[in-house]
């Protein structure tokens, strides 16, 4: 026994490190993502484009790091993982803080092109890491703390924007440790099994995953047409900025701390139990929030809340996917983190198209109905086996 024990410590150890490695590697890659959209208008000065031009940058982003995740995650299992896991935020860092350095606009696309390259790789690579290194019992607690690294760095990215283009490559030496740091840390990362075709590939987006991921779009198109709604709402009800900002930094913190306790009670009670709870308990009051306003001793409370509750799903989803699809960790995580939010980013549009067409808080009411066929789905999804990861 005591022979066993000496043998596993180090290796709990070893899983510890590669786990905490991968997190601040998420967590800085998620910290530079969240700089692009507040550095909009000093890229639009600085290149002297249209609005509508210096927009096409977050849509390529979202293109090459969120759409095409799937393909960057069937990429990472034919080579090395440990290169996808140490050239993302490397390759995000690089990308996103030299964006006032080149000479010309369409450079600049090709730039943000590549930066999304390397989360789109990063992702995928990380969950898999986490994924493959976490005790059995708590892959939902480890999935949800990686989850809660790149939260956390989406709030801290629109501090790092605030030093502007000149002074930014200065932060991108943040990701050139932790990807040296990564790369020492992680193990080969091959995948073990028989080299697959793509049919093999294909086959996994269908069956259980199929429904996850449809579950996962609308849960993300409700709370990203909440988000985009909320500036308008408030400031039709006579509030501003401060207001604004103080809200999505409240829902932001509750996100990551309800993703903890999603996932660690994923872990006691079963995968789909949290998915249908967090999502169906959320509805009415998500409903009372959208009618409420910061003049109301609730609203921060209940801002507070309902960004814990519904998105307690989000980490729950991704190892519920990997466990639907335990001989490929990485391209099931990549449908559940980059293609879901992509898709639903693409789709978010229409929600903006409504509300030209009625008010922003009609808008945000037909977002949060989405959670009904949301939490519909998510009963009829079966629970995963805890399978061996490979």
């Amino acid at each position: 026994m005591q022979a066993r024990s000496a043998v596993t410590a180090p290796v709990a150890r070893h899983a510890t490190a590669i786990a905490v490695a991968v997190t601040a590697g998420h967590f800085i890659n998620d910290a530079y993502s969240a700089m692009l959209t507040p550095l909009t208008p000093a890229l639009q000065a600085k290149y002297g484009v249209s609005i509508a031009a210096v927009t096409l940058l977050s849509s390529v982003y979202s293109l090459t790091s969120s759409v095409l995740q799937p393909l960057l995650g069937i990429l990472g299992e034919r080579v090395d993982r440990r290169y996808a896991a140490a050239l993302g935020p490397l390759l995000t860092g690089l990308g996103l803080t030299m964006m006032g350095f080149v000479p010309w606009f369409g450079a600049l696309v090709l730039l943000v092109a590549v930066a999304g390259f390397g989360s789109g790789f990063f992702h995928p690579a990380g969950a898999a890491y986490v994924a493959q290194h976490s005790p059995p019992d708590k892959r939902g607690l480890w999935a949800s703390l990686f989850s809660a690294g790149g939260t956390g760095g989406m709030a801290l990215g629109p501090v790092f924007a605030g030093v502007g283009l000149t002074h930014l490559p200065w932060f991108a030496l943040i990701g050139i440790v932790l990807a040296a740091v990564t790369f020492a840390v992680t193990p080969s990362g091959r995948q073990q099994s028989k080299r697959v075709g793509m049919r093999e590939y294909a086959g996994i987006f269908r069956g259980p995953i199929v429904w996850l991921w449809g579950m996962a779009v609308l849960r993300s198109l409700a709370s990203m047409g909440y988000n985009a709604m909320l500036p308008f709402m408030l400031l039709a009800k006579g509030f501003g900025a401060r207001e604004v900002g103080v809200t999505l930094a409240v829902y932001s913190v509750a996100s990551a701390l309800g993703g903890i306790l999603g996932g660690r009670y994923s872990d006691r009670f079963g995968r789909t139990p949290v998915l249908r709870a967090a999502i169906l308990t959320t509805i009415p009051f998500f409903a009372a929030l959208i009618l409420s306003s910061p003049t109301n001793w609730w609203f921060y409370p209940l801002t507070f809340l309902v960004g814990a509750a519904v998105n307690a799903s989000i980490p729950v989803g991704v190892v519920t996917a990997q466990e639907y699809a335990p001989g490929h960790v990485a391209v099931a995580s990549s449908i559940m983190m980059g293609f879901s939010w992509g898709f639903a980013g693409l789709l978010v549009f229409l929600v903006g198209a409504l509300a030209d067409a009625t008010t922003p808080q009609a808008a945000a009411m037909a977002s949060l109905a989405l959670l009904v066929p949301s939490a519909l789905i998510a009963y009829r999804l079966p629970e995963p086996a805890r399978a061996e990861f490979r």
